[in-house]
């Protein structure tokens, strides 16, 4: 259900790319059934919640009544749209820009809500910002006015400068972004030095000083209202762990306690697919003491311990050492594998890319650089099969080592289209420029290596790896803004401007189709392809305005073939977009980067290697970067065997643990990670019932523990 339902999300997103004005034209008709299909979808997965949902929860839940009302407006616009396109009447498809609304309001996307609402949260605080804000800009629009419109200053393109308060504003407001800077500042430059210490004020203040408040504000205001939403969930994580106790629970002596019998039973349910040598290890995290039960505050942290990913590893022979013991493990050839395993054969491999990369840079037209070449691949081919020869090939290609295949692939790629590019030459039956390029391409990215052979190197890439998962959140967030615009971009300034083939020789190519634009900087710089003449255009327009630079150019061209009120339409979208949202995921990233990068391991995450290590499975991250391990997640479950000191194994083979590697897939995992470790393991919070009815300022009200978001 979960997929279908997004399936159909973005089918009734995608319309917008076959309705006018479209990128592949469909007849209304067709689009219309499509768009109903979708709606009744929508309707039976709510009627689907409503059958599982109590009735007085439903009907409370504002997600269920904003998909509601956007289904009803949709099949209201549809009947009106087509009732009129039928009589030859053109109208406007105002329900399109709500369709977002069903990406944010499903159950499934409340990453999304929770973005949304800590926006809406902290928009209060903005807006005194903003305000500020655009007091300072009209303060210096008016100083603008009385310093230079009587002086008769022109612009390059001829017209008057700064002689309307509204067209200073908005210069003034583009100055904030520096799109247009230092062209607004010319003239005046130009007309006296002096001037010029007029816009380094306001620059000063307004770009340096405001916009800076401005992400201050927002990263206080977010991180404080997201915290608290996850420190919500926490507190009902543990009430309902608390709860659980309270069924489970038997006296023993003083205390209550969990039987072990129903712990396991209870693990076993939960995570079905657990391992016999797994459950053990955190039987015996949970037990400390082996007194056959598990006390209260070791069972609440039994949600913890199963969202700890533990990897069990297998340590396998050599096969060359299966086969010819004898010469394996010769003098020479244990010379040959301690040589490989010692850091200076990996420096000395890190040299010679960075001298393929200055022969990469040089002529390859020369040719002792095309011997060369031959002579780096040999040098890696060799570099492959002496590792091949030191470690199993197994735990080489394992899952965890991508790095190293990533190696394998690139040195066989490079080789066979070196070998096909010089076949080719050879028999100079047509050019091979594209296999070259490829060559090229692929020897470069060799280079990437060096990176993760430098430790500082591989901290930060891998960072970057893990909080990944986490910016889909605002990809949706991006997703549904950019939709909504482009929707009202669409319907606002569709065909007003057309794009012309460079050797066009229509009349109207030189002013994109539009004579209003007859000696604007839009026409002469050619945008005439930055459109909203479908959706595809929007969106790129739209990633023009994000980016900033040049935005007021757009602006003023669609506001020429429009109205200059138009502009109000870009503005909005750049304190959105460029002010809120990017400000917003700054915050983020900036925090998740904090929280991945420097962040010591968590209470639970420590004790599952403490006892790993007690118990004498442990193994060290280092191993498994040197290829001498391989994950086996279905290995055979053996258990553990014998006391705590049989369990020291030292042969050269067995089942062994580690913690999995610490990337979080979900948001929701990253910010737990981010908050969680802020309260008390004893902090209960409030009760359940004022954390499932009251707001989040009634819970502080009663519990002043629970910061006030007010």
């Amino acid at each position: 259900m979960r997929g279908a339902t997004y399936f159909f999300i973005c089918v009734d997103l995608s319309l917008a790319l076959f309705e006018e004005p479209a990128v592949f034209p469909l007849p209304f008709l067709a689009t219309s059934i499509i768009e109903v299909l979708c709606l009744t979808v929508f309707f039976g997965r709510l009627i689907h919640f409503a059958k599982v949902t109590p009735q007085m929860v439903f009907w409370k839940d504002t997600k269920n009544i904003c998909i509601m009302v956007t289904i009803a407006l949709t099949l209201i616009d549809l009947i009106i749209y087509g009732s009129l396109e039928a009589v030859s009447i053109h109208s406007v498809r105002w329900s399109r820009a709500l369709r977002p609304v069903f990406l944010i309001n499903f159950p499934e996307s409340r990453q999304i809500r929770r973005a949304f609402r800590s926006i809406r949260k902290t928009l209060p605080d903005i807006l005194y910002v903003f305000l500020l804000f655009m007091f300072s800009v009209l303060i210096f629009s008016l100083m603008a006015l009385k310093l230079f419109g009587d002086r008769g200053l022109k612009t390059v393109e001829g017209s008057s400068y700064f002689t309307n308060i509204l067209e200073i504003a908005f210069e003034l407001y583009v100055l904030v972004t520096t799109a247009n800077s230092p062209d607004v500042m010319l003239p005046a430059y130009d007309f006296n030095w002096w001037y010029s210490l007029y816009f380094v004020t306001f620059i000063i203040i307004n770009t340096y000083i405001f916009m800076s408040v401005f992400l201050a504000v927002v990263y206080n205001n977010y991180r404080k209202h997201l915290k608290n939403e996850i420190r919500k969930l926490v507190y009902l994580k543990r009430h309902k762990m608390i709860e659980a106790f309270n069924i489970l629970k038997v006296k023993v002596g003083t205390e209550f306690v969990v039987k072990e019998t129903e712990w396991r039973q209870l693990t076993k349910v939960v995570a079905p697919d657990i391992s016999t040598s797994h459950l053990e290890l955190l039987l015996r995290i949970s037990d400390e003491g082996q007194k056959g039960h598990v006390d209260k505050m070791n069972f609440l942290r039994l949600a913890d311990l199963l969202n700890i990913q533990v990897v069990t590893i297998n340590v396998r022979r050599h096969p060359l050492e299966a086969w010819v013991p004898r010469v394996y493990q010769s003098p020479a050839s244990l010379w040959v594998r301690k040589m490989v395993q010692h850091r200076i054969f990996v420096w000395v491999f890190d040299v010679i890319i960075l001298i393929n990369a200055i022969f990469i840079a040089l002529d390859e037209k020369n040719p002792f650089i095309s011997y060369a070449e031959w002579l780096f691949l040999s040098l890696y081919v060799i570099e492959i099969l002496l590792k091949l020869y030191t470690y199993e090939p197994r735990a080489y290609f394992g899952r965890k080592q991508f790095w190293n295949g990533f190696d394998m692939l690139i040195i066989i790629a490079a080789l066979v289209a070196t070998v096909a590019n010089a076949t080719i030459q050879s028999a100079r039956k047509y050019n091979s420029q594209q296999i070259l390029d490829i060559v090229l391409i692929l020897r470069i990215l060799r280079l990437l290596r060096v990176i993760i052979s430098i430790q500082r190197f591989r901290v930060i890439v891998t960072t970057l790896i893990n909080i990944g998962p986490t910016m889909l959140m605002f990809g949706g967030l991006v997703l549904v803004v950019y939709y909504a615009f482009a929707i009202i971009g669409m319907e606002v300034f569709q065909g007003k401007v057309r794009f012309f083939e460079p050797n066009s020789t229509a009349p109207d190519s030189l002013v994109c189709g539009n004579p209003a634009l007859k000696g604007s900087t839009f026409a002469r710089d050619r945008y005439c392809k930055n459109n909203f003449n479908d959706l595809a255009s929007s969106f790129i327009v739209l990633m023009e305005l994000t980016v900033v630079n040049q935005w007021h150019i757009l602006a003023g061209g669609f506001a020429l073939v429009t109205h200059q009120a138009a502009k109000l339409y870009f503005i909005l979208f750049h304190i959105v977009v460029v002010i809120l949202i990017v400000n917003i995921f700054i915050a983020f990233i900036l925090e998740a980067f904090f929280v991945a990068y420097s962040l010591e391991k968590s209470e639970v995450e420590t004790a599952i290697e403490k006892k790993i290590q007690e118990l004498g499975v442990g193994i060290q991250e280092e191993d498994m970067q040197d290829g001498k391990l391989t994950d086996n997640i279905d290995a055979k479950d053996s258990g553990f065997m014998g006391d705590n000191g049989d369990n020291k194994r030292k042969a050269s083979k067995g089942l062994y643990f580690r913690i999995a590697s610490k990337k979080y897939r979900t948001v929701d995992a990253l910010l737990q990670r981010m908050f969680e470790c802020e309260i008390a393991p004893e902090d209960e919070g409030p009760s359940l019932d004022e954390i499932l009815n009251f707001s989040p300022r009634d819970i502080y009200l009663k519990n002043p523990n629970f910061e006030n978001i007010a």
